[in-house]
């Protein structure tokens, strides 16, 4: 199996734009959003693919929430951190068979997990 590869996109202000105005109300972020129509494109209907997907734009953003860390813009740092926090839900939710669209249905999922596991943290 071929691992994860990253690439860079150029679009164009208006579609870059419209990605964005897209993601929001679904609780997703511009790369999510793009990871998941590639794979819908493509076929790809295996359900770990989705959860890899989940987990490594998690990587992604506590790299960068360190990296603001770093620089000591905590309020960017804040995001990254929150981005990471709901793409590891998503992934749990995702092995689960189950898809979490808001920031509501993230938090339910959450706290159903803290139940579950018995670790409110």
């Amino acid at each position: 199996m071929i691992g994860m590869v990253t690439i860079t996109i150029v679009l164009l202000e208006k579609a870059s734009k419209a990605l964005a105005r897209r993601a929001e109300p679904e609780c997703k972020s511009v790369e999510e959003l793009i990871g998941e129509a590639a794979l819908k494109q493509l076929n790809v209907a295996d359900p770990d693919a989705k959860v890899e997907l989940h987990l490594k734009l998690c990587e992604k953003y506590m790299r960068e929430a360190d990296d603001f860390i770093a620089k000591k813009d905590y309020v960017q740092a804040s995001e990254k951190a929150w981005g990471a926090a709901s793409q590891i839900v998503k992934a749990v939710a995702a092995k689960e068979g189950k898809k979490r669209g808001s920031h509501a249905a993230l938090w339910d999922h959450a706290i159903k997990l803290a139940y579950e596991l018995k670790d409110p943290s």
